[in-house]
């Protein structure tokens, strides 16, 4: 009964909201993350992300209502990013983990939260931090345009997957931990123990004074170690593989995709 009911209801959605197959066709071209995705899974990507958009309020800040560069392509183009992060997720857990998204609010620049951190001495730091993104439990997911118009690239840097991976990240708490809703059959301790390892390694490589082989805003906090490392995984596997091969092979089972082996196989 449920399924013939999700059946009619995806029937009339499709009669009501016809998928814009060109715009779809221009986003894909538009970003080389996207491109790269193969035939059978775009067309699927592309689905999720018209239905995404319908059920999610896109909210642009009054400077940027009148830019023509934000056209439908291009918010396709955003939403695909969004779920990209759970392409390989069925329909059902793919709504779910994302239940919690009520809004998309695009900024024009980058703006400015007051942070107050109390260090491993119990003193409590003050201090601004100017943010390409945010997002909260129940609040909106916020990105700054420019940040949203250089994502969708092979580099490693997505505003859109950093700020998604923190909502799957928001599934199980009010705050951002590192540690989102595991499948089944990934062990909470293996989850730890990888993302430690990984963690420890940055941390060490900073105080050495060394680069380090991922976005070293990863060592500011366990949360921002699973969104960078999410940003790495899509759009730059070659690089997180080559650093932290069993972070890779975790975060590859937990997305239940390998965009290493789609990226050799697209050419790019």
């Amino acid at each position: 009964m449920l399924d013939r009911l999700r059946q009619w209801r995806e029937a009339r959605f499709a009669d009501r909201h016809p998928f814009p197959e060109a715009d779809w066709t221009e986003a894909r071209s538009r970003l080389p993350l996207l491109a790269a995705v193969g035939d059978s899974d775009g067309e699927r990507l592309g689905h999720r992300a018209w239905r995404f958009l319908h059920a999610k309020r896109l909210s642009l800040h009054p400077d940027l209502v009148e830019s023509t560069l934000f056209d439908l392509p291009a918010q396709l183009a955003l939403a695909a990013q969004a779920c990209l992060l759970t392409l390989g997720w069925s329909d059902s857990d793919h709504r779910e983990a994302f239940d919690g998204v009520h809004e998309i609010l695009i900024l024009p620049e980058a703006f400015q939260r007051r942070v107050e951190e109390m260090d491993e001495a119990g003193v409590m730091h003050e201090y601004v931090d100017e943010r390409a993104g945010e997002t909260s439990h129940q609040g909106p997911v916020v990105v700054a345009w420019p940040d949203l118009m250089a994502s969708g690239g092979l580099d490693g840097f997505n505003v859109v997957i950093h700020e998604f991976a923190h909502k799957l990240d928001l599934g199980n708490s009010l705050d951002v931990d590192g540690f989102p809703p595991l499948p089944g059959d990934i062990d909470s301790r293996d989850w730890h123990r990888i993302f430690m390892g990984v963690w420890n390694d940055l941390q060490q490589r900073l105080e050495r004074g060394e680069d380090t082989p991922i976005d070293d805003y990863a060592a500011s906090h366990p949360g921002e170690c699973f969104a960078v490392c999410c940003e790495a995984f899509f759009s730059d596997p070659e690089r997180l593989h080559r650093a932290y091969p069993a972070l890779y092979g975790l975060l590859s089972h937990y997305f239940q995709q390998d965009p290493l082996a789609r990226l050799a196989s697209s050419g790019c």
